[in-house]
């Protein structure tokens, strides 16, 4: 640790979880230079009313920050405070996130490199499930002077660093700081300073290369980690690094979770058509098999394009293939795998009333040339390709899929016979989404996956949706 010459141990209390939108309470300090330990703490004035759970939680009420300065009146001394020094925290991103933002807006800006404790216990001891302050307080044996007051709590980082360095080898102290603390390798062409007010919430990331060409589309629940993987020197693949030594400029959109990144990565991939994204881009020959009715009570699949048909909505439909070739090649394994027959399938042409070649070399049952029951046949045929039917669209009409954050914020995907028609916050824009949809919109594969495995899961809340505000759906 010689490259520090002093360590921040930090804590902060707050109205909620929220860096945006949450407010500081209260700052604990413990600086360790050499062998000077010197600890401060202030009660901040957050300016909004402190939530009664958190006030059970940490005890700091109302009243007792009414006369509390601001942050803005302590920003210019603090940040001096915490130049020059390792900032160690546990969750080190919460209480540098929180920072970083009442800095921002007191017109500062805090750069420091940051250790977060919860991430080095899990280095030192991979073996141990839980990580959480009050479990290392038992594991470690702490003295606790107080749980969730800012300064109690720092102070109790500071004790937790000096039972690792007891507990631990020199050697492999070092190098679990080492890791914990070693600096993305920054494109050269990209700002650095970019990398700190990147968000660790759940999102997309978009990497843009010389005249502004849109070169990767990517997503996380953690935005900030995910984007910093790409620049820590390890690359696997070469087209990796390649494109890394590319990149002139990033963004970020933030989304409620998971399932809104998803949607939202899928959608700019196709639209935007990113130079190094190939999974996810717009098939455009999808195709699938959908039976029609022969004679007899038999049918028979025929296959259709997404380009005539809509696959939203139609009923009966079977697979998703990028191409001709490729769903014939799968109708063929089945019906030999299911000894159906290749006549009835239409992949070849027989006679009618004539035994299908296929029957010839006893690979089909005899349903062509009336060996098999039309019924049984018909039957089989629906139980062979039930594995590959597409789900039909369960609701009436559109939906708003609500996912909810931690913080208890909202975001509604709005979204009509599996097609994503893109996502809101406010009321208004729900409606603004549904009037600008086209009459039909594109149909796409991903997407389709995407939200089928989330309603399965109940990830989210649907909230059916009327044509226009006040109509009733259907």
């Amino acid at each position: 640790m010689a490259k520090y010459e002093k360590l921040i141990f930090v804590d902060l209390e707050t109205t909620g979880a929220n860096p945006i939108v949450d407010r500081i309470t209260e700052i604990g300090i413990v600086e360790v230079q050499g062998e000077q330990v010197a600890r401060w703490s202030t009660l901040v004035n957050p300016q909004v009313p402190i939530p009664p759970f958190i006030q059970n939680l940490t005890g700091i009420t109302d009243a007792m920050v009414a006369s509390a300065p601001v942050f803005e009146d302590l920003a210019e001394a603090l940040l001096e405070r915490l130049r020059g020094g390792l900032f160690i925290a546990h969750n080190a991103r919460f209480d540098y996130g929180f920072l970083r933002n009442a800095f921002k807006a007191a017109g500062l800006s805090l750069r420091a490199d940051v250790l977060c404790t919860v991430k080095l216990s899990r280095r030192l001891y991979p073996e141990e499930p839980k990580h959480n302050l009050d479990v290392l307080i038992q594991r470690h044996q702490l003295q606790a002077d107080g749980r969730h007051r800012a300064l109690a709590d720092a102070d109790l980082l500071w004790q937790l660093w000096g039972k690792l360095q007891q507990k631990i080898a020199p050697e492999t102290f070092g190098q679990a700081l080492a890791h914990l603390l070693q600096r993305p390798s920054t494109p050269s062409h990209l700002d650095p300073n970019v990398l700190d007010d990147i968000p660790d919430t759940p999102g997309v990331y978009l990497f843009y290369g010389e005249n502004n060409a849109l070169l990767y589309v990517g997503k996380s629940v953690h935005l900030r980690q995910r984007v910093l993987s790409h620049f820590n020197g390890d690359h696997r693949l070469f087209q990796d690094m390649r494109m890394s030594q590319q990149i002139h400029r990033l963004e970020w959109r933030e989304t409620t979770g998971e399932l809104g990144a998803l949607l939202l990565e899928a959608q700019l991939i196709k639209d935007l058509q990113p130079i190094h994204n190939r999974a996810l881009r717009r098939q455009r020959e999808l195709c699938a098999w959908q039976l029609r009715p022969l004679a007899d009570g038999m049918s028979q699949p025929v296959l259709v394009n997404a380009s005539e048909v809509d696959f939203g909505a139609a009923e009966g439909l079977y697979g998703l293939f990028s191409s001709r070739k490729k769903a014939e090649t799968s109708l063929r394994e089945i019906a030999d795998t299911h000894e159906l027959c290749h006549a009835l399938l239409g992949l070849e042409k027989a006679a009618i009333g004539k035994p299908c070649f296929a029957h010839q070399l006893r690979r089909c049952r005899g349903a062509c040339c009336g060996k098999e029951a039309a019924a049984l046949y018909q039957a089989r045929l629906e139980a062979a390709l039930a594995g590959l039917k597409l789900s039909t669209w369960p609701y009436p009409g559109a939906v708003a899929l609500v996912e909810k954050a931690p913080d208890g914020t909202e975001q509604a995907h709005v979204v009509h016979n599996w097609c994503y028609l893109g996502s809101a916050r406010a009321e208004a824009d729900v409606w603004s989404l549904l009037e600008q949809s086209p009459a039909r919109p594109a149909f796409d594969v991903d997407t389709y996956k995407i939200l089928v495995r989330a309603l399965a899961k109940r990830q989210v809340r649907v909230r059916p949706l009327p044509r226009r505000p006040g109509q009733v759906a259907a």
